[in-house]
């Protein structure tokens, strides 16, 4: 009866067996152990290392690399951005300036004070009451335009951020060409354009995601196909939006009325494009709206170098077109 219960030498020897098994997987887990860790070693040590900021400040071409990547990191991301609002069609500047606040975490208003600059900011104050403007001071603004500055920071009660071009890069070209070299030649004026407005354009927009213009398809034969959606790749690979695309000249003036903003002064004095005081003058009827820009040289393409490039050529879109 007691053998029974106990099971006999058969359940002995099964459980001695079990104990053999047990205690034999448990050394082969013990004996793989190491190699087990030199394998995640191994894994681990394969991983690429992140780059190292302070060696890249001494490695120009890491440098170049990464801000490469960071570039096109940003394109990819405007351009999905875009790629979908490309399929808005018509878009009224509310749903345009509502959508780029949407989509993007920093946005910037480049105004330059015209009649469009009133626009686009009157309307942005309500989609996004914390607006950030920017604005370029060349060192040759009419005083009418600081004047405008002041009445449109009363008005709305925004920051405005004024970006002045590097003090040496001026000194050097008023020193080599004169104070008036744009009078001399259009490579000149040019050169002009890009010391005084493009380079610190290029630094202010630095970390912002998207931009926003004033530019307008009507304003001249060179912006007719200006897009109202586009990835700027001269600028970092961030958004370039046009909310005013598609407006005329009067749509932008019946706004202005409508709502009682404040406008550039220099509009009652027969301007229609208000530039650098040297570089702009008046303009009579039945001239093209940017007449008055650097009237002195034969060339209709008659660009500063911000939206196209400094030889006057259209600087290449590659975002949607609305149709």
């Amino acid at each position: 009866m007691l053998k029974a219960l106990s099971g006999g030498r058969g359940f002995r020897r099964d459980h001695a067996r079990q104990v053999r098994r047990h205690a034999g997987g448990r050394l082969r887990r013990h004996a793989s152990q190491p190699r087990v860790r030199a394998e995640r070693a191994h894994r681990r040590d394969s991983i690429p290392a992140p780059p190292d900021v302070r060696r890249l400040r001494c490695e120009p071409r890491a440098g170049r690399r990464l801000r490469r990547l960071g570039r096109a990191r940003r394109f990819r991301s405007s351009a999905r951005a875009i790629g979908a609002a490309g399929m808005i069609a018509n878009p009224e500047p509310e749903e345009v300036l509502r959508w780029a606040y949407e989509n993007f975490n920093r946005v910037a208003i480049v105004a330059s004070f015209q009649a469009e600059s009133s626009v686009i900011i009157d309307i942005a104050s309500r989609v996004r009451p914390d607006l950030s403007v920017l604005t370029l001071d060349t060192g040759r603004l009419p005083q009418e335009t600081h004047d405008m500055i002041d009445r449109v920071r009363e008005r709305y009660r925004i920051e405005v951020q004024v970006v002045h071009p590097d003090a040496e890069e001026v000194r050097q070209v008023v020193s080599q060409h004169g104070i008036n070299l744009f009078y001399n030649s259009p490579d000149l004026r040019r050169l002009c354009c890009d010391v005084r407005k493009s380079r610190p354009l290029d630094g202010a927009l630095r970390g912002y995601d998207a931009w926003v213009t004033g530019v307008r398809r009507e304003q001249s034969a060179t912006r007719a196909e200006t897009p109202i959606f586009t990835v700027d790749e001269q600028h970092h690979g961030i958004a370039k939006i046009a909310p005013l695309a598609t407006w005329s000249k009067g749509q932008v003036w019946d706004y202005i009325r409508a709502n009682h903003l404040p406008y550039h002064a220099l509009y009652d004095q027969g301007y229609t494009s208000i530039g650098c005081a040297p570089c702009t003058r008046a303009t009579s009827a039945g001239e093209d709206e940017r007449a008055g820009r650097w009237w002195w040289e034969q060339n209709e393409l008659k660009e500063c170098g911000i939206h196209y490039s400094p030889d006057g050529r259209p600087r290449p879109f590659n975002g949607s077109r609305d149709q």
